[in-house]
């Protein structure tokens, strides 16, 4: 679970909440400006929100991971060349359109960046870009330098909950986490609803600090890091074309305890991912599968996801249906055709802390039938029935709670271990995606 269970009674609470997790970094300022501009592709009225971090002195402390997809976005491919650069002095992020395989993509990118560095008095190599929002759509490069002086003058340390707000696109509400480390903080933020299983990080994140740590440890530790937490998520089973996870320091205030660093890191890390799951497209329960006892890592983290991208279980769980032969099935799929040796006689499953599955055989009646749909309805975050002319609730733009539906697997064949996040399967969710460019 996140480092403390939440609730929020409503989203002036979340803010609120929100607010008092944001406080900069030294050496950081963030600055917004939103603006209009027509998709050449489809010519309609848009809006476009570009976003600013910059250091107050460039540093050589800097990583970052990017999608392994194989059709990446021009920032992705910029952003990889810039590992490279001996130091990163700001990242300038827009939404709406995410300059994928657009032609003249990666001149679009380097072009905002060079303009970026030009006010900001830094050399363009010096900015790294992030894109997100439509694939295929060329980005309006004219509208966005003219609306960088804008974002330039609205740099401002304090608080970077402009930045978390800003780098949205469906999500319902910014996502912002924090921990002190000593004299120091480490602050994250992440943009990401839809088009999420991670294959190296995911969606957007961004992650500043002021303890200096060198840059080979940082890129090991984030390495580390996302493997245990981002990598672990998955909405819809769907790996972006654009994902990237930076992480930067602006090295203000000396490290004296690496290790200290490192679990912030990984707390930030795990927290943000989890909230990315919980404000996926249309997702009104999140799925925690704890896999026990396996022979292999990568069993427990596989037979994890297989569950929760599993789309008949996941509409039976959006139903709060506690069909838990759709579970086992899913269970069953996955080992068969990826790992036919296992040995499931000894397989234990529950939900909820409710038994359900042992030596091969359910372990049913109606009394745990009952706690099953009380289980889900307790992990609901919103109701899912419609109104009286049929269309659903819409989600309430913050999260009500941080309850889970529960899934417990324990092979007893080893002894690795893996929680995955997942989410179920909605109208909402079908409705988002059909409707999504128009």
């Amino acid at each position: 679970m996140p480092s403390t269970a939440l609730t929020f009674s409503s989203r002036a609470d979340h803010r609120a909440w929100l607010a008092s997790q944001a406080a900069l970094p030294r050496g950081f300022r963030v600055g917004t400006t939103r603006f209009d501009f027509m998709p050449k592709e489809a010519p309609k009225p848009a809006k476009m929100t570009l976003t600013l971090i910059a250091l107050d002195t460039p540093t050589a402390d800097f990583a970052a991971m990017f999608t392994k997809n194989a059709f990446p976005g021009a920032p992705v491919i910029v952003g990889r060349q810039r590992l490279g650069e001996p130091v990163l002095g700001a990242i300038i992020i827009n939404n709406k359109i995410s300059n994928v395989c657009a032609p003249g993509g990666v001149e679009a990118s380097e072009k905002i960046c060079a303009e970026t560095a030009r006010l900001l008095g830094l050399p363009a190599t010096a900015v790294l870009p992030s894109s997100t929002g439509v694939i295929g759509w060329g980005l309006p490069v004219d509208s966005i330098v003219t609306g960088l002086p804008a974002a330039v003058a609205s740099l401002a340390a304090g608080s970077v909950l402009p930045a978390a707000e800003g780098i949205v696109t469906t999500d319902l509400y910014p996502k912002v986490r924090s921990v002190a480390v000593g004299a120091g903080r480490i602050v994250g933020i992440a943009k990401g609803a839809g088009m999420i299983e991670p294959n190296m990080a995911t969606m957007l994140v961004y992650i500043l600090t002021d303890l200096a740590v060198p840059r080979e440890t940082l890129r090991a530790l984030l390495t580390k890091a996302v493997n245990s937490s981002f990598n672990r998520i998955s909405i819809d089973s769907d790996t972006s074309t654009s994902d990237t996870v930076a992480l930067v320091s602006s090295s203000a205030v000396p490290c004296d305890d690496l290790a200290a660093f490192e679990a912030g890191l990984a707390l930030v890390c795990r927290d943000l991912a989890e909230d990315v799951v919980r404000n996926g497209e249309g997702v009104r329960h999140v799925i925690r599968v704890q896999v026990k006892n396996a022979a292999t890592l990568s069993l427990a983290c596989a037979l994890g996801k297989a569950i929760v991208n599993a789309p008949l279980f996941k509409c039976a769980v959006a139903g709060n249906d506690p069909n838990v032969g759709r579970l086992i099935q899913a269970i069953g799929k996955h080992v068969g055709a990826h790992a036919p040796d296992t040995d499931l006689s000894k397989l234990r499953a529950s939900i909820g802390g409710i038994e359900i599955f042992a030596n091969r055989a359910f372990r049913l009646n109606p009394e745990k039938e009952n706690a099953l749909v009380a289980h889900l309805k307790g992990a609901e975050l919103y109701p899912s029935k419609p109104s009286a002319d049929g269309v659903f609730a819409p989600p309430v733009d913050y999260p009500p709670h941080e309850r889970c539906v529960e899934i417990e697997v324990d092979l007893d064949s080893g002894h690795a271990a893996a929680t995955v996040f997942g989410g179920d399967l909605t109208h909402e969710y079908v409705s988002e995606n059909a409707d999504y460019r128009s």
